[in-house]
């Protein structure tokens, strides 16, 4: 088969970040056409796949790639049982995924609950944890996101609307680790035309569209709609018609060029951070987990490296704070005057004490 230049240039992202994460052809005999059956130890790559149209064609590619170079592919399907029919969809998915090749092919039931911060971040989080469940359940060396270029720009859009600093413009990062399970993104630099075209006419394949992404909806979408689907639907074009030129592709290299920046001040936050802060998971019968910030070691460092290490020992102690509340807990590090505690959410708070600001929950600073 004749590979139009859409699907080459879709083969050639799939490869390079499988090559990134070290995951290269496993024998020479698989640079022979043809097919090959990989090794029983060869490694899995897992393929996260809702049954639309970039999902499936990130799976197809895969299959391919993954044939060439002697590695096991698989899918997994997520279903968030959060519309009818949706065991259906994901039947469906599955079922073209087998179709395809991939082996094995998992569908997982998430249950999602809110949390208080609406569905859409509920339904990512239940989808996540059962994608890393299923991933520490097959052995897949990396589970493989079919997010393209126009939502990187949808995430960029997202980050300026909800949030403050460089972190919430940088978009998605090509490769993460959640939960010890390496997730890669091979499609950023491909767009939803691209793969629509990969799955209608270079790879015939079927897929699904998830009614609330609003593909058929004819005119502004009402704000009972997810704000994504609002933003890929009414905001972008707006900016395209009053920017002119291609605003996706515009937001997507310029969160390259600062998910580059983010990487290195958090390399910069983490060697501050180890001398600085100490993170307790699990404070026992004090309650829950516990951050302890040396206020002297941290005092002399820039105010953005030391906004940027108690966001981040927060975040990885679980404990949910906004800027503002950050920003109150560095005038604690460089403003002291007796002031008295930072009250956050869920209980916590952030007390000083001579030169030490610990951030726990109320019952455990009464416990000290």
């Amino acid at each position: 088969m004749a590979y139009s230049s859409r699907l080459r240039k879709a083969v050639g992202a799939v490869r390079a970040a499988l090559a990134d994460i070290g995951l290269e052809r496993q024998s020479p005999r698989f640079a022979r056409h043809g097919e090959h059956e990989p090794l029983g130890d060869a490694p899995l790559v897992l393929v996260a796949c809702s049954g639309g149209r970039d999902s499936m064609a990130l799976a197809a590619v895969a299959r391919i790639v993954c044939a060439s170079l002697g590695l096991h592919c698989g899918a997994v399907i997520v279903d968030h049982q959060l519309q009818d029919g949706s065991d259906d969809v994901a039947a469906n998915a599955a079922g073209n995924c087998r179709n395809l090749g991939l082996d094995p092919v998992l569908i997982r039931h998430a249950n999602v609950r809110d949390a208080g911060k609406g569905v859409e971040a509920a339904a990512r989080e239940a989808r996540y944890r059962e994608l890393c469940a299923a991933s520490r359940d097959a052995h897949a060396a990396c589970v493989l996101l079919a997010h393209t270029m126009d939502d990187q720009a949808e995430t960029v859009l997202l980050g300026l609307l909800r949030g403050y600093g460089l972190d919430m413009v940088a978009g998605m990062p090509a490769v993460t680790i959640r939960e010890q399970v390496l997730f890669v993104r091979p499609l950023l630099d491909l767009t939803r035309d691209e793969t629509t075209g990969i799955c209608r006419e270079d790879l015939h394949l079927d897929y699904w569209d998830d009614p609330t992404n609003g593909d058929d909806a004819d005119g502004p979408l009402p704000r009972t709609y997810p704000l994504r689907s609002r933003i890929r639907h009414d905001l972008l074009p707006a900016i395209e018609r009053f920017a002119g030129g291609d605003v996706i592709r515009h937001l997507a290299g310029n969160a390259r060029l600062i998910q580059s920046d983010k990487e290195y001040l958090d390399r910069q936050a983490d060697r501050i951070a180890a001398r600085s802060v100490t993170i307790i998971a699990d404070a026992g019968s004090e309650g829950g987990a516990a951050v302890t910030i040396d206020a002297k070691a941290l005092g002399n460092e820039p105010r953005a490296m030391r906004l940027r290490v108690v966001a981040h020992a927060l975040s990885q102690a679980a404990i949910e704070v906004s800027a503002i509340q950050i920003e109150a807990i560095d005038q604690l590090v460089v403003n002291w005057h007796g002031q008295s505690a930072v009250n956050l959410p869920r209980g916590y708070s952030a007390n000083r004490k001579k030169h030490v600001i610990r951030v726990c929950q109320d019952r455990a600073h009464a416990n000290r």
